[in-house]
C-alpha cells in the first residue's frame, strides 16, 4: 500500500520528487540530524543497542537519572529494572535486547520517546507482536503522554486506530481517503467501511461505536477550547448589602461541561 515508504520518506531514508512540510518548513531544507532528532519512532521491531539501560534510553547523554527513572516509571518498567537488573541503569542490554521480552523492548522505545518530548511520534506496527494487555497499555500511554502531539500510527489492529482524529487510507501507493474514522464508516462506499465489514457484523458495529465516541469527544473538546479561547465569560455580581450592582469580567482557563 505504500505505508512503509511513507515513513521512510518522512525520515528522509528515501528522497522523493515532491515536498513535505512540517509547520511550513520544507523538511528537505533541514539537516538529517536536526530532522531525525525531532521525530520519535516506535517501530515494529524495537531497536536496542548493545550497552547499558541508560545508553538505550539516552544515547546522547541529554537527560538526568531523575528524568530517566521518571520515564521508566511512566511505562511501568521502573520496578523491573530495580528488581531484576542488578546494576540498575548501568545494567547491560544484550545484543538486540535478547535479555528482554518483546513487550519490554517496546516499552523502552516508548520511554525513549517520552524522554525526547518530540512533537511528532511515528508508531510503525509497534504492537503487532505483543500481547493484548501490553498493546492496551502502550496505546493508553500514547494517548495520555502525546495528546498534544502529532501521532502517526501504522497498525494491523483496527481497534488501535479507529479512535484517532483522522485515518489515512492508502491503496497501491496512493492516498485514497483521509477523514475521521467515524465519517468514513458512515460512508457505505468508503475503503475503510469495506475493510471493517470484513471483520464481521458484530465487530463492525463495535468499531463504529468506538469511532463515534471518539468523534463526539473530539468535537466537544474543540468547541470547548474555542469557547474558552475566544469568549470572555461575563458575570454580574449583586451586592445585597447596599443593592449596588457590580460587573466582573472573568477569563476562564478551562470550562467544565
Amino acid at each position: 500500500a505504500g505505508k512503509s515508504s511513507f515513513i521512510q520518506t518522512l525520515f528522509r531514508m528515501a528522497e522523493p520528487t515532491g515536498q513535505i512540510y512540517i509547520d511550513n518548513v520544507d523538511i528537505f531544507q533541514l539537516g538529517l540530524y536536526d530532522l531525525r532528532r525531532r521525530i520519535s519512532i516506535i517501530p515494529q521491531d524495537p531497536v536496542l543497542f548493545t550497552g547499558t539501560v541508560r545508553y538505550n534510553l539516552d544515547p546522547f547523554g541529554d537527560y538526568s537519572d531523575i528524568e530517566i527513572w521518571k520515564a521508566l516509571e511512566e511505562v511501568q518498567l521502573k520496578s523491573f529494572v530495580e528488581k531484576n537488573m542488578s546494576n540498575s541503569l548501568k545494567s547491560l542490554v544484550s545484543e538486540s535486547g535478547s535479555n528482554l521480552s518483546v513487550g519490554q523492548k517496546q516499552l523502552i522505545c516508548l520511554a525513549r520517546a517520552i524522554l525526547k518530548k518530540s512533537k511528532i511520534l511515528v508508531i510503525d506496527e509497534a504492537t503487532a507482536n505483543v500481547d493484548n494487555a501490553t498493546d492496551e497499555f502502550i496505546q493508553n500511554s500514547i494517548r495520555e503522554k502525546f495528546k498534544h502531539c502529532t501521532v502517526l500510527t501504522i497498525a494491523h489492529r483496527l481497534r488501535t486506530v479507529v479512535d484517532n482524529d483522522r485515518i489515512m487510507v492508502m491503496n497501491a501507493g496512493e492516498l485514497v481517503e483521509f477523514d475521521s474514522p467515524y465519517s468514513l464508516l458512515e460512508n457505505p462506499t468508503s475503503y475503510l467501511t469495506d475493510l471493517v465489514r470484513q471483520t464481521g457484523a458484530a465487530e463492525f458495529d463495535h468499531l463504529r461505536g468506538l469511532a463515534k465516541l471518539a468523534y463526539l469527544r473530539t468535537s466537544v473538546d474543540q468547541q470547548t477550547k474555542q469557547y474558552v479561547d475566544n469568549k470572555n465569560i461575563q458575570s454580574e455580581h449583586f451586592d445585597n448589602s447596599n443593592g449596588e450592582e457590580t460587573e466582573q469580567l472573568l477569563k476562564s482557563d478551562h470550562l467544565v461541561v
